[in-house]
């Protein structure tokens, strides 16, 4: 019998060194989904990540497939995988520009097509999901067509992307920082979490992705996170987007965090309300605001206090060459 109980405590101990060892990356059921984008050339570290959401796919010209950029590069990323088993990776399908949703999703026929599709994009790809970045439905702003039925339409896609590809498969989207555009009452039942863009929601003199407002915000991240509670996603299914770069002033051509940190002849000044920084001429003038490891630490802050599943960012290839942001998401986030 002794030696029964030795034999049951070793495996016990084997299964545990086991799940830990996969678990190694995030020691909380809080995720860090990471943009990789299709025309960078780094390949992501999954040390500091949990979900990668490699970018982009499309909807093709005949409404029914889906054309990705750069497959050779998606192979190769969805390759970690097999040192990094933790590791979630998704196609998202879309982007700022990226048109045919409106047409495919109002057609019964191309509708089953395009689901039937990412199903397949999943197999091919050793896929775990499907995040859908339409920006926006009913919205024309970035030269792609729109209709009013878009909203009802997009209930229907994520309906039939869900029930084709599975429950074990993963369902996300990318959701405009002001929660329009979206029935998010009706797709709750479908999708897995939401990765809301709450950047790009103002530029100089204006902060873009402030935590909360202040005389240099038009619209925060609070702001954003309360609008899609009270759209109907629930909190603990709501991923805040966190910006690698900042939103600038013509006076700087590249605002990539990693080029930020280079630069000279501005000061870094801190928003004690917006909780975030911004960089200055030698007027004072509002050069650019952005986020670096101190804001990060307090956002991170907030997605835990308030029930939050985790942090999304775009992109990967904006931080700089020690990992200082990521790190700093990680960090703050698993403490």
């Amino acid at each position: 019998m002794r030696n029964h109980k030795i034999f049951y405590y070793a495996v016990g101990i084997m299964i545990l060194f086991t799940t830990c060892k996969k678990g190694t990356t995030n020691s909380s059921n809080t995720i860090i989904v990471a943009y990789v984008t299709s025309w960078s050339d780094i390949m992501p570290d999954p040390t500091h990540l949990t979900h990668i959401n490699y970018a982009f796919g499309h909807v093709s010209e005949t409404f029914r497939e889906i054309r990705v950029d750069n497959e050779e590069r998606l192979k190769a990323i969805t390759d970690l995988k097999q040192i990094h088993p933790h590791l979630k990776i998704f196609l998202s399908i879309g982007g700022w520009g990226s048109g045919h949703f409106s047409e495919m999703a109002a057609d019964d026929n191309l509708r089953e097509l395009f689901a039937k599709d990412c199903k397949r994009v999943v197999d091919q790809f050793n896929l775990d999901g499907i995040d859908i970045d339409w920006e926006y439905p009913t919205d024309s702003a970035a030269g792609i067509s729109a209709s009013e039925a878009d909203t009802d339409n997009f209930t229907l896609l994520m309906k039939d992307i869900r029930q084709i590809i599975g429950e074990e498969k993963l369902l996300t989207l990318a959701s405009s920082a002001n929660a329009k555009y979206i029935n998010f009452k009706e797709i709750d039942p479908y999708v897995d979490f939401v990765n809301i863009m709450s950047y790009d929601m103002g530029s100089p003199p204006y902060h873009h992705s402030g935590l909360y407002k202040s005389e240099n915000t038009r619209f925060s991240v609070d702001e954003a996170v309360k609008a899609h509670v009270e759209a109907g996603m629930p909190i603990n299914k709501l991923v805040m987007g966190i910006p690698f770069y900042g939103r600038a002033s013509d006076t700087i051509k590249n605002a990539n965090y990693n080029n930020l940190i280079k630069l000279t002849g501005f000061d870094e000044r801190w928003d004690d309300v917006s909780q975030v920084p911004y960089l200055v001429g030698k007027n004072g003038e509002f050069i650019c605001g952005f986020d670096n490891s101190k804001s990060i630490a307090i956002k991170c802050q907030y997605i835990k206090a308030h029930g939050m599943l985790g942090a999304m960012y775009w992109e990967y290839n904006g931080d700089d060459d020690n990992g200082t942001l990521r790190k700093a998401l990680h960090k703050e986030l698993n403490n």
